[in-house]
Parts: C-alpha cells; sequence; structure tokens
C-alpha cells in the first residue's frame, strides 16, 4: 500500500510541470500587482491573513471539511503553490506531503515559511502505527506533534515566523507586516491569558478527547489529556484500549468526552454511552467554513469557545 501510495504521489508530482505550463500564461495576466499568498490550512489562512492585511490576497489549499492529516495535494493544488509569492505551511509533520513538492518548486520565485520551525515539537503518539490499522493514508505517521497552533503562545511564534517570510517577500511593505502582526500578537496575549485565568483554580485537570491535538494546550496550561484516537483522528483504539479508556472514566468521574467536526464522533459517542458521559465539542480549527467566517467566527473565537468548553470539565 505505501509504495503503491508513492508511486502515485510520484505521478502526480511529474504530471506538476505539464499543469504549470498550461496554466502559466493565464494566471500570470490574472494576477494583481499584490503579494499572493498560498496558505496551506485555516489556522495559516487565518494567521498570515491578519499579518498581511491590505498588502496581498491570501488563499488557502484546503476546505473547510478537509481532514489535513488525510490531505494530498492535486497538480492544481501544487502549481497553485508554483504560482504564488509566498506559501505558508504549518510543518511537514502535518503537511507530511510537503517535502516532496517543494522539491518541484522555484524557491527564489517563491518566499516557503515553515510556520512551525523554530519550535520544538513534543513527541507524537505511536499508537498510530498499529500494524492491524490499515487505510489508504497508513503512510502518515507523526513523529512528532503538529499541532502547535493550539497553544496561544505557540501560535504568536508562528506569526512571527510568518512576518519575517512575508517581509522577505516585500520588504517595501515591512513596517506595515510589522505593525499589524504586532496588533495580532497581542489578541493572542489576551487570547493566553484568558486560559490562564480560566484554567488556574481547576482541580480537577484531566480532559479526555478523541482526537490527541492538545498535548500543546494541555502543557501550557498544567492540563492532562487522555486521547481515545491517535495524532490522526481517524485512529481507531483497540478494544483493549477502549476498554481501559470506559475504566479511567468511570474511575475518574469524567463528565464530558470532547471530539471534533470535521471527524466521526463515533468512538467518542460509544464511549459516552459506556460511561453516562455527555458529549462537546473540543475543536483543532482544523477547518472553518466560509459562513462561519462570514458571520466572525476565526481562531480566537474558536478558541474561546474551546477555553468555554474544556471549564464544563477542568473544575
Amino acid at each position: 500500500m505505501k509504495n503503491k501510495k508513492i508511486m502515485g504521489f510520484s505521478i502526480l508530482l511529474l504530471s506538476i510541470l505539464f499543469v504549470v505550463a498550461g496554466c502559466g500564461n493565464k494566471q500570470e495576466t490574472a494576477k494583481t500587482d499584490k503579494l499572493q499568498v498560498m496558505t496551506t490550512f485555516y489556522p495559516m489562512y487565518d494567521f498570515t491573513k491578519n499579518v498581511v492585511g491590505d498588502n496581498g490576497e491570501v488563499s488557502v489549499l484546503m476546505k473547510a471539511g478537509t481532514e489535513p492529516h488525510d490531505y494530498e495535494p492535486s497538480a492544481k493544488d501544487i502549481a497553485k503553490i508554483a504560482d504564488s509569492d509566498v506559501f505558508v505551511y504549518n510543518s511537514e509533520e502535518m503537511e507530511t506531503w510537503v517535502g516532496s513538492v517543494l522539491k518541484n518548486i522555484d524557491t527564489k520565485k517563491t518566499v516557503v515559511i515553515d510556520a512551525s520551525k523554530e519550535i520544538k515539537l513534543l513527541e507524537g503518539s505511536h499508537e498510530e502505527e498499529d500494524e492491524d490499522h490499515d487505510h489508504d493514508h497508513e503512510g502518515h505517521s507523526h513523529a512528532h506533534d503538529p499541532h502547535v497552533w493550539l497553544d496561544p503562545v505557540l501560535a504568536k511564534e508562528e506569526v512571527n515566523a510568518i512576518k519575517e517570510g512575508l517581509i522577505q517577500a516585500d520588504k517595501t511593505n515591512k513596517a506595515s507586516y510589522e505593525k499589524n502582526a504586532k496588533t495580532y500578537s497581542d489578541k493572542l496575549d489576551a487570547l493566553n491569558e484568558k486560559f490562564e485565568a480560566g484554567l488556574k483554580d481547576a482541580k480537577n485537570r484531566t480532559f479526555v478527547t478523541q482526537h490527541a491535538a492538545f498535548a500543546y494546550l494541555a502543557a501550557r496550561y498544567d492540563l492532562k489529556q487522555v486521547a481515545i484516537s491517535g495524532i490522526s483522528p481517524d485512529q481507531e483504539p483497540s478494544p483493549a484500549k477502549l476498554a481501559e479508556l470506559n475504566d479511567f472514566v468511570k474511575e475518574n468521574n469524567i463528565k464530558v468526552i470532547y471530539f471534533e467536526e470535521t471527524a466521526s464522533p463515533k468512538i467518542a459517542k460509544t464511549l459516552a454511552k459506556e460511561t453516562g458521559a455527555t458529549l462537546a465539542v473540543l475543536s483543532p480549527i482544523e477547518g472553518i467554513t466560509k459562513e462561519d467566517q462570514d458571520q466572525g467566527i476565526d481562531y480566537i473565537k474558536v478558541m474561546e469557545n474551546n477555553l468555554k468548553a474544556l471549564q464544563e470539565t477542568i473544575k
């Protein structure tokens, strides 16, 4: 399966040359004078948009509802990256396809920003390597946990990395990027203060979530994450692991089981039903719909909702 996947992706990369050649003239004529920035998924898009401001046009590859852990770019997606002035991604631990794609991108033309490059990543979950787990994305193992954006302090570091990359691409608007990054970083500082105040007096500091996406958040605020699945949300636990979690929830009087919007809540529902716990959303913010964005929903708003949800357990 893995060899077949690699072969298929190699064929995809070979096709890029033809797509870029076919689209190049058309895209060049459509291009504006503003900086063209391509981002991978929603947090990178939101962080970048706040720093770019009116100086450029920011786009996102993965549409809302796409599971980032499972995503593979099409030839057209790769052509979009190649045609952009700046490309922003979280890490090769999240966007596992980036390393292969960048071999085919002219980095003299496109500034590439690894937003978490200066962040020391936590070790990932080894449970995902269960040899009985057979699905199309078995090559997506995570040696390290990529979910740094769920810690507001580390999100601020990603914003700084994005700012520096934008300045490299567009020195003319350096002052604007620095001002915008400072404004948004102040908002992230305020968000961090809300989490510190909202969680500091909690006696029960353990929460159970379907997706092991919240290790950085837990470490920041002295919480303990107990995950049903691994780093990838579609990883199903073994019967033995599920039985162990069942006992853990009952013995520790856990009242809420958290799940996310973009993955199946089947296992979380099963565990909640067997233990009498209720279900609530704890969002990894991996995709926000255009409709939600139009209603003012963004990274900070969802993080504030996550805090309220956590407070149902962390008491």
